[in-house]
């Protein structure tokens, strides 16, 4: 028997975009294959009727729901879709225990959990269901589209490979077994520190204070996460960050191994000079079929699509999922 949580949920909006007057909104809980409750924002456009086409949508990693993926959730409603922005399992405002971990399977299940969710909902069409990920979300929703074929229709935004930057580092300048070895030496030591100590230690958000060498993709985090553009209370990248040894599984558990078999549509958007673009060109490789789209957009760097109304396609998402949903 499934046991939704009662979870401690806001209702102030308290989003770091405006909330919309085309859209109602609600909060919803779900709950996921490992008994995890899941809390969400649920958009749905004022005065539509009958079965709607449902998108749910998560992003960046390291952000909640109150931050860019409700926007993408809300500009989508207000195109006509009913759609949802969820908290990944052990962060945000959703449920698990302990706070502050990410797992390729969690959270790949986190967006089967959801697209279960759409599913039952009497105004929504179980055959019409897409999801977008956003950052790290985006392969998570690669990986969610190779494993779920109710999911007619994925889109990832600047698209990060949450396995490649562990196990490879940025850049893949750490792509060695010896430097491999060096990390998972240093995150067991403190394995056996933490549980010594009964507590589990954060690895640091976004930095508090630029360096003035700082690398752009740090600037470019920082002018997103630490001002008040995106700035939110219960976002692990605007405060301590993840545990340190949150996210060691990605290390030896690679996703995306069987993208080449994603048979529904996919459309990969990514900035022309956002550090992150590498993950989109390689990824998209991989994939068979004539509905996969690559989408880069000229001089835009990563974060300009967490908010960038200007920059974000959204008339081309729109198309895509209306054609694909």
């Amino acid at each position: 028997m499934m046991k939704v949580e009662e979870l401690k949920l806001t209702s102030e909006w308290d989003k770091v975009f405006p909330q919309s007057d085309k859209v109602n909104h609600r909060k919803v809980m779900f709950v996921n294959r490992y008994g995890i409750t899941l809390a969400a924002d649920l958009y749905e456009p004022k005065d539509a009727v009958g079965e709607l086409p449902a998108i749910a949508v998560s992003g960046p990693f390291g952000a909640v729901k109150e931050q860019s993926s409700g926007l993408y959730a809300q500009t989508m409603a207000e195109r006509g879709f009913l759609t949802i922005a969820f908290d990944p399992s052990f962060t945000g405002e959703s449920g698990g225990t302990p706070r502050y971990v990410a797992s390729p399977d969690i959270n790949t299940e986190d967006f089967q959990a959801a697209v279960d969710f759409l599913s039952v909902q009497d105004n929504v069409d179980p055959e019409r269901i897409g999801i977008i990920g956003i950052c790290g979300w985006g392969g998570m929703a690669l990986n969610a589209a190779a494993v779920d074929t109710r999911i007619k229709a994925t889109v990832t935004s600047t698209m990060y490979d949450m396995s490649r930057i562990n196990a490879n580092g940025y850049f893949d300048s750490e792509n060695s077994e010896s430097a491999r070895y060096e990390k998972r030496k240093a995150l067991n030591v403190q394995r056996t520190k933490e549980y010594r100590e009964g507590a589990y230690v954060r690895g640091g958000g976004v930095v508090h204070s630029l360096p003035e060498d700082a690398p752009f993709f740090v600037k470019d985090y920082y002018d997103y996460y630490k001002t008040n553009r995106g700035y939110h209370k219960r976002s692990l990248n605007s405060n301590d960050g993840w545990n340190v040894t949150g996210c060691m599984s990605f290390m030896n558990m690679p996703i995306l191994c069987y993208s080449s078999e994603i048979r529904s549509a996919v459309l990969m958007i990514h900035g022309e000079k956002a550090h992150s673009c590498y993950f989109s060109r390689d990824a998209f490789e991989k994939l068979k079929g004539d509905n996969k789209e690559l989408l880069i957009i000229p001089d835009a760097v990563h974060t300009d699509l967490y908010d960038q109304m200007d920059v974000i396609p959204f008339d081309k998402m729109v198309e895509f999922f209306r054609e694909n949903l």
